[in-house]
């Protein structure tokens, strides 16, 4: 997974995913944004509460706390954030496709971690002591915090029946282009941080192959429409004063 990870990061600098701001049919038949984000992140919330549910270690405490941490995320993702989408914007099947394979083979690595090949003493109730979790719990909550927010930042640039485009601003949009990137890679490496897992550190890993590559194509693009802002506001792509 972390090899593909790599080819992929490679490879998205070179091919712009065609969904979002970049929508191309030749990436698959059409689908609602709504249900095509529903479609895609659904599998891997329910996929990791099957893990959860037929393990024996679905009540122990400190597992039991990873697996709410991971579904409020997919649970906002899947069934809320779609939503509250607005305008008719669509998503093409094939995208949807390989969401769903990356998703259940997350669920995988992380249910299959967390309830089956973590040692059986590793997670015990100490664990929500331990510096690892402490910082990784606020990593995590300071990363979805400013996904969401970021996210409701995008929604609320158009008025209804407005189609112009416009660079966003407000909250980390003040350094970065791609403020929502930024808030969902700093979530799951704060998941990464707080589990202490090759499995969480491979999510974070495949998050920043994905997101970065696809933060630059949006620089680039608004670089394109609104240069002159982007430069005085000296804004960055995906990580604040860095990249």
């Amino acid at each position: 997974m972390t090899g593909i990870a790599v080819i992929v990061f490679v490879a998205l600098y070179f091919v712009k995913a065609g969904y979002g701001m970049f929508f191309d049919a030749k990436w698959g038949r059409p689908v609602d944004n709504r249900i095509g984000w529903v479609l895609m992140e659904a599998p891997v919330f329910i996929a990791m509460a099957l893990f959860w549910y037929f393990s024996e270690r679905r009540c122990e405490l400190v597992p039991l706390i990873f697996f709410v941490f991971f579904e409020i995320h997919y649970m906002q993702r899947s069934f809320i954030f779609p939503l509250l989408l607005k305008g008719k914007g669509r998503m093409p099947l094939g995208i949807i496709l390989m969401g769903i394979t990356f998703n259940v083979f997350n669920a995988c690595m992380q249910g299959g971690w967390i309830f089956y090949f973590a040692p059986s003493d590793l997670y015990t109730p100490g664990w929500l002591t331990s510096p690892q979790f402490i910082i990784g719990t606020l990593l995590f909550f300071a990363g979805m915090y400013t996904n969401i927010q970021s996210d409701h930042i995008i929604r609320h640039l158009r008025r209804p029946g407005d189609t112009g485009h416009y660079l966003p601003r407000g909250g980390m949009f003040r350094y970065v282009t791609s403020a929502n990137y930024f808030g969902e890679i700093v979530e799951w490496v704060g998941f990464a941080i707080l589990t202490w897992s090759l499995a969480g550190a491979v999510f974070a890993i495949w998050t920043f192959a994905n997101l970065v590559p696809r933060a630059n194509t949006i620089y680039h693009k608004y670089l394109g429409m609104f240069g002159d802002e982007v430069k005085r506001r000296r804004l960055k792509r995906v990580i604040p004063f860095i990249y």
